[in-house]
């Protein structure tokens, strides 16, 4: 995406990108005179017919479904696109009298005084933009494997029965014999839906598996961390694309969404949720990877004593604040990975009390 660094355009457009239509709301950027107003095709020809022979504007349209490929094929025709974040448009949406056209002319004023007051996104490459399409369509059929799963466990339980606990991979298997003959008809078709499902799900796998080693090289820094596997790092590594985008690791976490929003007024400072911004698939994730480091099963590590140390506090949701904490630690550590490229130590903090440092939970490569 454009930052802007080239000289000020002599105009300012507003697109309100929908479905089938956009509208377009073009402005005098010195004078914030509107000169022209209407609705145009959302389609490739229609859009490269109208901006091809611009002069070169400044564009800014709102993030969505179809902002991805307008934004580059604007960016083709050689204008400023602006990639206004839906979240923080307020004076839109809190609009009672919100139409596409005042959305359109919104858009272009705001983008007109200060591009900042857009909160401009950066979209990633379409490349990395299909291969992130890989890992959305296995949790689609994740999430709909469990949804099937439960509505198994929840119709056996309404008939006094109980199935056998076990993974998801392996349910179609091992709760065959334990449904009732009553409902055999109607829960034997879903047990066969939901091993296909398992079936597609380790298909993807495989692919994103190789997806990984032959494109993103870079994962294997990642994958160094215990509890962080293939999906886990070739998320982080589509998500954010370009390490160098962040000045510090710290920042990662909030950019993910793993710290608390802030409500303060005055002395008024409440403790709040986190933001839940960025994107929800790699936060999940990276949640998932924090659950396993507090498991059973995993080694002994600084992540692992930093959420010990959280839950042992006691008190309410403590086990939950601790695995937020690891989370949030964890893209701090995975950033710190990839921009360096040293080896993963995961006692190195233990074995630098006495020296008192404490970050990055890394060692440098000999």
């Amino acid at each position: 995406m454009n930052n802007g660094s080239k000289g000020a355009a002599k105009m300012t457009a507003g697109l309100d990108l929908g479905d089938k239509y956009g509208h377009l709301c073009l402005i005098e950027t010195e004078s914030g005179e509107v000169i022209e107003e209407g609705r145009l095709r959302t389609t490739p020809e229609a859009i490269r017919r109208r901006f091809d022979s611009e002069q070169p504007l400044r564009i800014a349209i709102e993030v969505g479904t179809h902002s991805p490929w307008v934004s580059r094929l604007l960016e083709e025709c050689g204008h400023q696109v602006l990639v206004a974040n839906a979240r923080k448009l307020h004076l839109i949406y809190a609009n009672k009298r919100k139409s596409d056209k005042l959305d359109a002319e919104n858009l272009a004023r705001l983008a007109r005084v200060d591009p900042k007051l857009l909160y401009p996104l950066e979209h990633r490459s379409e490349q990395s933009q299909a291969h992130l399409a890989l890992l959305h369509s296995r949790e689609v059929l994740v999430r709909s494997r469990t949804q099937l799963i439960n509505h198994v466990r929840g119709t056996v339980k309404s008939f006094g029965h109980r199935l056998p606990k076990c993974s998801a991979c392996s349910f179609h298997d091992k709760v065959a014999d334990g449904i009732p003959e009553l409902l055999r008809e109607a829960l034997e078709p879903i047990l066969k839906t939901i091993a296909s499902l398992s079936a597609r799900i380790r298909d993807y796998e495989r692919k994103l598996e190789t997806l990984a080693q032959e494109h993103y090289p870079e994962t294997e820094l990642l994958r160094q961390v215990q509890g962080v596997g293939a999906l886990s790092a070739l998320a982080f590594v589509l998500t954010l694309e370009d390490p160098d985008r962040f000045e510090q690791s710290r920042t990662v976490g909030a950019y993910l969404g793993l710290v608390p929003s802030k409500d303060q007024s005055g002395e008024h400072d409440p403790q709040r949720h986190i933001s839940g911004e960025g994107d929800e698939m790699l936060r999940r994730l990276l949640v998932g990877s924090a659950h396993y480091i507090l498991g059973p099963f995993a080694r002994d590590s600084d992540l692992r004593r930093h959420g010990m140390k959280i839950a042992e506090r006691g008190g309410k949701n403590a086990k939950k604040r601790a695995v937020v904490a690891v989370a949030r630690k964890l893209s701090v550590v995975l950033h710190h990975l990839w921009v360096s490229e040293e080896v993963y130590d995961p006692l190195y903090n233990a074995r630098r009390q006495l020296e008192g440092v404490s970050y990055p939970f890394v060692k440098a490569v000999a």
